[in-house]
């Protein structure tokens, strides 16, 4: 169970949620960013018609070659997304029984003062990129009553961690989700309104990625909803020997697959309608690893 913001609750198991992927900046990976309000808006209410069930809007790139932005410029851009979001999908746009009605809203900062800044305004859920140092986040979601979700990574955002080894990523990523859980406890935040993200390609390389895609199961035993950050990611590209980012959704489909039959329970991607025509095909089958949904 997830329980976000105003008590919305989402019941699992049950066919994976699909989040979009919104970016309200101009140096995004895939290129699909805009500063443009309307065009962003636009671009949400067209991933919900496709069948996602969460939009997660972000304004900061989270590329290593590109500068940080300032908290007021970020607050600047995610403000008005935010402030409109709920007017928007007032009415329903739902192109599947079990999708989410209306869609939630996802705030991806890892900011503490742009958590702090943007959950008065509305969000149902925190994506918290940071890896939660501390437990502001934790706390700020806990006032105002959104979901945690909580990725994994080592150091601090925008800045390269090519240096990082895992000798068992799989076993570190568990241990780090046990501490983050315990420290978003210890700051009041109820355990049914987190979600754990394994961070494919952050503070990771190639085979530690594949190992985590492989091993995806071992996270499942900590009892919250995982999601995984398939999208068009740089180990797809290493595998298929595909630069470009726009050009690896088939790839991305593939570890979808992988994934839901693994147990995931949320895909957070660029291609929407793609991504929700796999889950659905794949939740009408019936496999030792995977139940059919309710």
């Amino acid at each position: 169970m997830l329980v976000c913001r105003g008590g919305r609750v989402i019941h699992f198991p049950r066919r994976p949620l699909i989040m979009g992927i919104v970016n309200i900046n101009d140096d995004s990976f895939s290129g699909d960013g805009t500063l443009d309000l309307s065009r962003a808006l636009a671009i949400a209410r067209g991933m919900v018609a496709q069948g996602a069930d969460i939009i997660d809007v972000g304004a900061e790139s989270a590329r290593t070659n590109r500068p940080a932005i300032s908290v007021a410029e970020e607050l600047d851009r995610l403000g008005p997304f935010v402030r409109a979001f709920a007017d928007v999908f007032a009415e329903p746009l739902g192109s599947d029984s079990q999708q989410v009605v209306p869609p939630l809203l996802s705030i991806n900062t890892w900011r503490p003062a742009v958590a702090r800044g943007i959950l008065p305004e509305g969000g149902d859920i925190l994506n918290d990129m940071g890896g939660l140092p501390t437990d502001d986040n934790a706390r700020i979601c806990a006032e105002w009553g959104a979901a945690l979700l909580i990725m994994h990574s080592v150091g601090e955002p925008k800045v390269p961690h090519f240096d990082v080894h895992w000798e068992n990523p799989v076993q570190s990523v568990c241990e780090f989700f046990v501490q983050k859980l315990a420290i978003a406890a210890a700051a009041g935040l109820a355990a049914n309104a987190t979600i754990l993200d394994p961070g494919i390609d952050f503070a990771k390389q190639r085979d530690a990625n594949l190992q985590i895609y492989a091993d995806l199961e071992k996270f499942i035993h900590l009892q919250r909803p995982v999601l995984v950050p398939v999208s068009r990611k740089t180990v797809i590209g290493e595998v298929l020997g595909i630069a470009e980012p726009t050009q690896r959704d088939a790839g991305t489909i593939a570890c979808l697959v992988a994934a839901q039959l693994r147990g995931a329970a949320i895909f957070r991607v660029h291609h929407v309608a793609a991504a929700a025509q796999a889950v659905k095909i794949l939740s009408n089958f019936t496999c030792p690893k995977l139940g059919k949904s309710p």
